[in-house]
């Protein structure tokens, strides 16, 4: 098995990392357009190899696509990151070119791969990245909802004083600070309704803290995170490598699930060796389908700016 990772920074080469320890597959193939970059990660990754005990080849190519011909999967982690008061969508003019780009030279090599999209505004370049590549809908998926559960169960964990191992949790919706929706009515410790251990506010509370995660460590780092982006990603890519049709909520084409059309946006998918298989229908109530609607609203009126940027 082959899996390329585009982009070698702080993200793509976290998520790198963490394939390679889990030994995934047997050749990761790193890509970035910096001149020696993906080289120098690449290389840095293979001499922990003796002191983590794993065998996985991991090689760098500065922009040569050749390398990674015949990946089962590959991740686009392309594009500038976040900077301290941006939002993602400010991202879309630079972000929307690269991608485009990025995933036409994968499949020149790698026709049958399945692409992760990493890349923000995450909804807008997987939306992007199936209209311009083609692929059935299956093989494109997005992974930001991952992240916001991570950090959701992260901030549950906080507030119970738990493992956050014993909670499920999950955020659909779009991947942005006003457009995705922390489930706190399913949040689950052990089975028991989270709801019947915290109060409103506080769940307000970690609702909140959850939905501007990503611009909390922004404004901390001066930059975009890259421990747990770069792991959501790995996650993925393991429940595809190794069919574990695992649920995770991911960004996908929905052709009239969720009551929504022509959009790619986060909701619970099973996830296996073809990319995503199914969308699970988690029975919204009249609240929560308001919200998706407009996270909806929100991401297709982002989606519209494609048509004066991608030619």
């Amino acid at each position: 098995m082959k899996v390329t990772v585009v982009g070698a920074g702080a993200v793509g080469a976290t998520c790198a990392d963490n394939i390679a320890r889990k030994e995934l597959v047997e050749e990761l193939v790193l890509v970035d357009i910096k001149e020696g970059f993906a080289e120098g990660k690449a290389l840095d990754i293979m001499q922990t190899a003796s002191l983590l005990g794993f065998d996985t080849r991991v090689i760098g190519s500065t922009n040569d696509y050749s390398k990674t011909a015949n990946s089962d999967v590959c991740v686009i982690t392309s594009g500038i990151p976040r900077k301290p008061g941006m939002t993602r969508e400010e991202l879309i003019g630079t972000n929307a070119k690269i991608v485009e780009e990025v995933s036409k030279n994968l499949l020149k090599y790698s026709p049958n791969t399945i692409l992760v999209v990493i890349s923000n505004p995450m909804d807008t370049m997987t939306y992007l990245t199936l209209k311009a590549t083609g692929l059935p809908k299956h093989r494109v998926i997005g992974m930001g909802g991952i992240l916001d559960s991570a950090r959701f169960k992260c901030y549950l964990q906080q507030a119970l004083d738990c493992s956050p191992n014993d909670l499920h949790a999950t955020v659909i919706g779009g991947h942005g600070d006003t457009t995705m929706i922390p489930l706190t009515r399913l949040a689950t410790l052990n089975g028991t309704l989270v709801s019947n251990l915290l109060g409103e506010a506080e769940l307000k509370q970690v609702s909140a803290d959850t939905m501007v995660g990503g611009a909390t460590l922004t404004k901390l780092l001066g930059t975009s995170a890259w421990y747990a982006p770069g792991a959501a990603g790995a996650a993925l890519v393991e429940s595809i490598i190794r069919n574990e049709k695992k649920v995770f909520p991911c960004c996908v084409s929905l052709e009239g699930e969720y009551g929504q059309n022509d959009i790619c946006l986060g909701v619970p998918v099973v996830i296996g060796r073809n990319g995503w298989e199914k969308i699970i229908d988690y029975k919204l109530n009249a609240e929560e389908q308001e919200l998706f609607n407009k996270s909806a609203d929100a991401v297709r009126n982002m989606n519209q700016v494609l048509d004066t940027l991608v030619a």
